[in-house]
């Protein structure tokens, strides 16, 4: 396989300008970070960034991608489903990541809410309806749970579970290392409500 593409087909300078901007955007904001920082950082030419990502948008873009898939698929669904043995036990153990999550020194938040409040919701900017989508796409997740729970009226129940999510992750940014945990306590008596 020649130096330049890594495994799984992506060019390296592509990758290195993600992970990149994967880092910086998940710790700054999207706003925050500019595109000659970017390149900066990523050791690549000018030419080399816009002939991957033509703008910084389409870079944006593919950023909400990889975190869903490095946070929402491959750490919250994946771990919390390995957590739990039943469902509901699955559902609870989201607050269990977030605990070991809030606790971090790197703990930086939830780039699709920052994304969103960033450049407006579902009806505004193409990036802030990127991010209502992929903050649709855990909501998912916890609909699918609470289906495979029997809990009643699950997209009611998972609009309701990912309001405490975002309010944990929130809190948690406030300060509050203990809020994955008071949100915990509140998740039980929604799944209780449910059932």
């Amino acid at each position: 396989m020649p130096a330049t593409v890594e495994s799984h087909g992506q060019p390296v300078a592509r990758q290195r300008i993600l992970d990149t901007a994967y880092e910086l955007f998940s710790r700054h904001g999207v706003r925050a970070v500019g595109v000659d920082q970017l390149i900066e950082q990523a050791d690549v030419a000018k030419a080399t960034f816009y002939r991957h990502f033509p703008s910084k948008d389409d870079l944006v873009l593919a950023f909400l991608d990889q975190r869903e898939q490095r946070w929402t698929r491959a750490w919250v669904e994946a771990e919390a489903r390995r957590r739990g043995d039943t469902p509901e036990e699955q559902l609870l153990a989201i607050f269990d990541l977030f605990d070991e999550w809030f606790q971090r020194d790197d703990f930086e938040g939830c780039s699709f809410v920052n994304v969103l409040l960033e450049f407006g919701g579902a009806n505004g900017h193409p990036l802030g309806r990127a991010a209502a989508a992929h903050l649709e796409n855990i909501r998912s997740v916890v609909h699918t749970l609470a289906q495979e729970a029997g809990l009643r009226d699950p997209p009611s129940f998972a609009l309701s579970w990912h309001i405490l999510m975002k309010g944990s992750i929130v809190q948690a940014g406030e300060g509050d290392k203990q809020a994955a945990k008071r949100a915990q306590a509140i998740a039980q008596l929604l799944i209780d409500q449910h059932r």
